[in-house]
């Protein structure tokens, strides 16, 4: 029996400045099947979002970036696709990410990095099957 990935057409876009997480990420998402846009620049990832002709299902992104945090990211991705679902991610404590003018959401999803190929393939697919008002972070 494959498993719900295996048979999606749902399309993610990976942004992380860390070369080797975004590689690991974008690997993983597409061996369980998933369609993948990937970059290490938010920038880049705006434009994409802008091209892609088709939807864009998950943001999958950093929260602390150098060019722009995940959170500001995720507001222009959302201006642009409204519908899309966001899944942040980040190696840093609760503390650290919140000294980044970040603060996590008691009931958001958040992976925590390093991450495992079935936590990352677990989570992914648990945000595509959740509705989209669930919380996210937010600006301090």
């Amino acid at each position: 029996m494959s498993s719900p990935a295996l048979t999606s057409r749902e399309t993610i876009l990976v942004v992380d400045d860390d070369a080797e997480v975004l590689a690991l990420a974008t690997d993983i998402l597409q061996m369980a099947g998933y369609t993948l846009l990937s970059t290490a620049d938010p920038r880049h990832a705006l434009r994409l979002v802008g091209r892609h002709a088709e939807p864009i299902h998950l943001l999958l992104t950093d929260i602390v970036m150098p060019l722009m945090s995940g959170l500001q990211l995720a507001e222009e991705v959302r201006a642009l696709r409204p519908g899309v679902k966001i899944l942040f991610m980040s190696a840093y404590r609760t503390e650290e990410i919140e000294d980044h003018r970040v603060r996590l959401t008691p009931r958001g999803l958040f992976l925590d990095k390093p991450f495992t190929v079935a936590w990352l393939q677990q989570i992914v697919r648990a945000v595509l099957d959740t509705p989209a008002s669930i919380p996210w972070p937010r600006a301090k």
